[in-house]
């Protein structure tokens, strides 16, 4: 079995493990307000490597609040990739693959060629790697 599918088949794992650990969309948006409005006007999306992305040109109110919210889920990242046996990197793009698959009609993501979209009534493109 090559690395590239070592990776792939680790990820798919995690991403069983993370679809209970994930974050809701909504837990999120009860804890700020700020945040559920910049993610329902578009000026945030979720990307596939799992951290959220500024879209197009944000005031730095934003940036801060993307750089703040990346750093408690690179925390959170961190301590379950340990207990996953996996890495950093893994488990995170596991969880871009989750969180992307929650968005909801009208969020932004991006998709595997690295654009923003935003979603529709049918399901968002993600990588073909993700489980």
């Amino acid at each position: 079995m090559s690395m590239q599918a070592k990776h792939i088949a680790k990820a798919g794992l995690l991403g069983l493990a993370a679809l209970s650990l994930a974050i809701p969309t909504s837990a999120m948006a009860q804890r700020d307000p700020a945040y559920a409005a910049a993610r329902a006007n578009g000026s945030i999306g979720e990307k596939m490597d799992g951290y959220l992305g500024v879209v197009g040109n944000q005031d730095a109110s934003i940036r801060k609040l993307v750089a703040d919210l990346n750093i408690k889920r690179r925390a959170n990242y961190t301590q379950r990739a340990q207990g996953q046996n996996a890495t950093i990197e893994e488990y995170a793009f596991t969880q871009g693959c989750v969180l992307i698959n929650r968005t909801v009609p009208g969020e932004k993501y991006q998709t595997p060629s690295g654009n923003w979209e935003t979603r529709g009534s049918g399901a968002p493109q993600r990588d073909p790697r993700c489980p």
